[in-house]
């Protein structure tokens, strides 16, 4: 059944100001390309400003700072990012609690020894290691694997196929997506007089503590004798690499393809884009923002933006790639005044 809004009532469930037509009835939503006379859409980054111009959407969630378009329905927001999220899960209605596994199914293989939360939900063959701990509300959906002595708190929700190694301990309130490994051997090995590469015992574990979400296939390894810890907050993209003993603060947000060497350690609100490259035993100061494809190989002690390869903060990389275009430009000058001298 088709769900249908007067802009007014969407203007009052979202607390935003209208500017525009009370009574115009929304119907949908869409992205700015796509929507259609009634469906409402919205404007979080300037860059997509002309977008929002040629857009046939019938209604736009914009911030405060957007002006005002006298044939545009707006919806002004503090957040519009946010407010279009839960215009989204107005309209989109949310799979029902049974599409998970209830309870716990029959082919789930469970030492003896696990304690398990009477409302926990444990999927179809999933398998649960000796001493494990699975805390109330949390649910394992199915094929996860869990091994022996670890701790899982409450409210957690565990994908299809995920691993996780002996000793980690799970906080509550944290998602971890598909295929996430968490707490995999370290890469560490002691190289011989001959060349052969001897593997060194990874017998640590892995902290995760609450609200944090780990992404598709991310692999966090366990330490070498310690503790390789994700802290409160923190949300890791698909495909991430971290290594045995990293630190990550306490919401840092983390993209998709980073990888960070063993030993070193974020601060808190570290934000790192996708594909930037950590190596081992660095620090990174807490309030720092790395642009994509950087490589991070010395400490950054100073919070700010930074990004390239060598590291550098981003005004100056965007000033020598300036530069760098000119180029072709200036050698062309430097040849004529070369012949000019000749």
């Amino acid at each position: 059944m088709t769900k249908s809004f007067l802009l007014k009532d969407l203007a009052e469930y979202l607390s935003a100001t209208l500017n525009g037509d009370p009574n115009y009835p929304i119907t949908g939503i869409g992205g700015l390309d796509e929507a259609s006379d009634t469906d409402i859409s919205f404007l979080a980054n300037p860059r997509y400003n002309d977008s929002m111009l040629r857009s046939k959407a019938g209604a736009i969630c914009v911030g405060q700072d957007v002006p005002l378009h006298e044939n545009k329905n707006l919806l002004i927001c503090e957040n519009p990012s946010q407010s279009f999220q839960k215009l989204i899960e107005l309209f989109i209605s949310p799979l029902p609690k049974n599409s998970f596994a209830q309870g716990i199914h029959p082919t789930a293989v469970i030492d003896p020894t696990a304690t398990i939360a009477p409302d926990a939900d444990i999927g179809p063959y999933c398998v649960i290691g000796a001493s494990v701990v699975i805390g109330p509300r949390s649910k394992l959906v199915a094929h996860v694997f869990v091994d022996s002595q670890c701790h899982i708190g409450s409210d957690c929700l565990i994908y299809s196929h995920v691993t996780i190694r002996e000793r980690s301990h799970i906080g509550s309130r944290v998602t971890l997506q598909p295929g996430a490994v968490i707490g995999s051997c370290g890469f560490g090995y002691v190289t011989s007089s001959h060349g052969l590469h001897n593997k060194l015992q990874q017998l640590g574990n892995v902290i995760i503590e609450d609200d944090v979400e780990i992404g598709a296939n991310t692999t966090i390894d366990r330490a070498r004798f310690q503790n390789t810890k994700i802290s409160l907050g923190s949300k890791i993209d698909n495909l991430v690499q971290i290594g045995h003993n990293v630190e990550i603060g306490k919401h840092n947000l983390i993209v998709s393809q980073v990888g960070i060497a063993g030993s070193s350690k974020t601060g808190d609100y570290v934000v790192l884009g996708g594909q930037v490259g950590v190596v081992g035993h660095v620090e990174i100061a807490s309030q720092t923002l790395v642009g994509a494809k950087a490589g991070i190989s010395k400490n950054i002690q100073k919070p700010g933006r930074y990004t390239g390869v060598p590291l550098q903060p981003i005004d100056e990389y965007n000033r020598q790639q300036v530069l760098i275009r000119k180029l072709p430009e200036l050698f062309e000058k430097i040849k004529k005044i070369e012949k000019q001298l000749s």
